[in-house]
């Protein structure tokens, strides 16, 4: 197999570089917990660098609130984007910010303990730093389908360069009752590398395929629209005019609330 070399984002501008790093020390010296990941964590893990927008910090929702204390007494602007999920910390000076993660869009990926385990540690423009786990890191991308953000190419480079490493069982638990979300990626992978589909062991494949075999019966409890767990703003016309509910609410099963869904753009 190819062996993939770790690489590092393409440096932001010498004030934006210094405003992430003074940001991960004054954590550090608060001792809140954190993980690195976005473009950060997809260098690492497949070799490919570009230029990110910002840095990407995951943490556990019980420690948003004072991993943003924290930054707002540093002297950054904090402001919640979407509480449930996302938060965001700005330098007044550059308006270069950073976004404080602690779950997804759909509500599945909070962040728990097991992110923390197995965790690389890497050096942030000379700060050392924990990356998100890889099986965390594609198992958050996988679910990121909408017309204007697609991770399906990072998922699948993912795969190309962790496959040997990855924990697959830890993998499958994340992927629990969303199995063939996990299996339409595989498939994609092989499509896209087919010299490289012995990557991925035959017993994942098989425990997928079964999983799926075994699916309960969803149309027991009604009309219910999951496509909404992969892309927030492609699945209004089944929800408002064909009679899908919203496989993301509660009340079908999923994580959020109405007041949650309402937040988010709508369809």
């Amino acid at each position: 197999m190819d062996v993939i070399r770790p690489a590092a984002p393409i440096e932001p501008d010498p004030a934006t570089r210094d405003f992430y790093v003074a940001a991960l020390q004054k954590l550090d010296e608060a001792k809140v917990p954190y993980l690195v990941g976005g473009g950060y964590a997809m260098a690492y893990y497949t070799g490919i660098a570009r230029n990110t927008k910002d840095l990407d910090i995951f943490l556990k929702p019980q420690d948003r609130d004072r991993c943003l204390s924290t930054l707002a007494a540093a002297g950054y602007r904090t402001e919640f984007f979407y509480p449930f999920w996302i938060a965001k910390a700005i330098d007044p000076k550059t308006e270069a910010f950073i976004d404080v993660l602690y779950s997804s869009g759909n509500g599945l990926c909070t962040v728990d303990d097991e992110w923390f385990a197995d965790t690389p540690v890497v050096e942030v423009h000379g700060h050392p730093a924990r990356l998100v786990p890889a099986e965390e890191q594609l198992w958050s991308k996988a679910f990121v389908q909408d017309r204007d953000r697609f991770d399906g190419a990072d998922v699948i480079h993912l795969i190309y360069g962790q496959a040997e490493k990855f924990n697959w069982k830890r993998l499958l638990r994340r992927f629990a009752g969303h199995e063939r979300v996990l299996m339409a990626h595989l498939l994609l992978f092989g499509y896209a590398y087919p010299h490289d589909q012995a990557r991925i062991p035959a017993w994942v494949t098989a425990s997928l395929q079964d999983a799926i075999a075994h699916e309960p019966d969803r149309g027991a409890d009604g009309k219910v629209c999951r496509g909404t767990f992969l892309a927030q703003r492609s699945y209004g016309t089944a929800l408002r005019d064909w009679g899908y509910s919203d496989g993301r609410l509660q009340s079908q099963g999923g994580p959020l609330d109405p007041a949650e869904v309402a937040q988010l753009p709508q369809p």
